[in-house]
């Protein structure tokens, strides 16, 4: 893949899952990873397994609900590098006390929009604020955003998430209509349903079978399918690809 040795990468949400499987990715292409997330464990166990391959990568504890935090992240970045040449937001709150209260608009509670909207979408913001400046000093750069099928789906619930990754979808087209001129590409990757060891522990084997009898290939998605595409956009190889939004999810959803 051209482009991404000696790049330095901010991963907002490196400890598990598609976030870790794409800074490993990453460091692999050559390039050098913060890993941010406020699984500060999570995070440094990310990096022991990029470093003990001979990587390099460091681990920030950062909430992306916090503004200040979310500057230290960058602070933190540039201190180790020099500089950021690209961002993957991947961070999103998926708890129990927060997507399982996520109902239908009439049962909604504030609250949990609040919180949904605060750490999906204006986490996402401040990431994207904060890193556009330093891109714009390497002479542009890259963004990738974490949307979902959510989106589009029209679930009967989770309308906070679905309504959340839909401003993601939004911002990212914003970033580059607005900056693109200037060298910045900012995209996006929908996963569909990805088997994580968080998502394993959580989805039953009817479930997940009835998710994979909705796609049109043979498995269901690997935190590795989103860490391959992640690369790509981010590297030298995707410049001419802007202000998209990619449906990762074996074939579930088609659209023109």
């Amino acid at each position: 893949m051209r482009g991404l040795a000696g790049k330095r990468i901010v991963v907002c949400g490196g400890a598990s899952g598609i976030g870790a499987a794409t800074a490993e990715r990453l460091v692999e292409e050559g390039a050098k990873v913060v890993v941010g997330d406020i699984d500060e464990a999570g995070a440094e166990e990310t990096v022991k397994q990029i470093t003990a391959s001979g990587g390099t990568a460091v681990a920030v504890p950062f909430d992306l609900a916090d503004e200040p935090s979310v500057r230290a992240l960058f602070e933190r970045a540039m201190a180790e590098f020099g500089g950021v040449d690209g961002l993957y937001n991947v961070g999103a709150d998926l708890s129990v006390e927060t997507l399982d209260a996520d109902s239908d608009v009439v049962a909604m509670d504030p609250a949990i929009w609040r919180r949904t909207l605060e750490v999906n979408l204006i986490g996402y913001a401040l990431t994207c604020r904060t890193a556009i400046p330093l891109l714009l000093e390497q002479g542009g750069g890259a963004i990738v955003n974490t949307s979902s099928g959510a989106a589009n789906a029209a679930e009967p619930v989770r309308a906070a998430y679905a309504a959340s990754k839909a401003g993601v979808n939004t911002l990212t087209r914003h970033i580059a209509t607005r900056w693109g001129k200037k060298g910045i590409r900012c995209n996006g990757v929908a996963p569909g349903l990805v088997l994580s060891r968080t998502a394993l522990s959580r989805l039953s084997e009817d479930f997940q079978e009835l998710a994979l009898q909705m796609t049109r290939s043979p498995r269901l998605g690997r935190p590795a399918d989103l860490a391959a595409i992640v690369a790509f956009l981010l590297s030298d190889d995707a410049e001419w690809v802007n202000g998209q939004t990619w449906a990762i999810d074996g074939g579930g959803t088609l659209r023109d």
